[in-house]
């Protein structure tokens, strides 16, 4: 019983954090984002902003949640952008240092770099994700980030 009492208190208080960042934010953090969940440690969030000629997602991260490395591919144009939206976030390029994402940060990501974006350890995070059209395009998701780097990653200043 106890441990069925402790699991009910989680969620409510992942549903009270969750409802609690929802009104720093202008955009809806959808739903768990389930059909990607084995690309993410930990839990993320998927709402559809626009889905006709650029396909927009708002996805948001809880805190220290991240994506796998991964890879976006074309054989023409292609790529992805981050706006940022809410809370702190990082967006890392394989083999160069972590960039700090706040609201209003942009990233833009060019085909074939390898890459992972997510929360910071203590703060949810959103970002808008904006699909660069671009002739068949494609992720290739990669291995996780640890949480041995991920840790590694809070000691060095951005």
């Amino acid at each position: 019983m106890k441990i069925v009492q402790t699991a009910g208190r989680e969620a409510k208080g992942r549903k009270d954090a969750r409802s609690a960042y929802q009104d720093t934010v202008f955009f809806p953090i959808g739903e768990p984002n389930d059909a990607f969940a084995e690309f993410f440690v930990g839990q993320s969030y998927l709402a559809p902003i626009s889905t006709t000629q650029v396909p927009i997602y708002n996805v948001t991260f809880e805190p220290a949640c991240r994506n796998n490395w991964h890879i976006h591919k074309a054989t023409a144009g292609g790529g992805q952008m981050l706006i940022g939206v809410g809370g702190r976030g990082y967006y890392q390029e394989e083999g160069k240092e972590a960039i700090e994402m706040l609201p209003g940060t942009i990233i833009n990501i060019p085909v074939g770099v390898k890459h992972w974006h997510g929360a910071a350890p203590d703060s949810w995070f959103s970002h808008l994700a904006i699909e660069v059209p671009g002739e068949n395009t494609d992720n290739e998701w990669l291995e996780a980030v640890s949480d041995a780097y991920y840790g590694g990653l809070q000691k060095n200043p951005l």
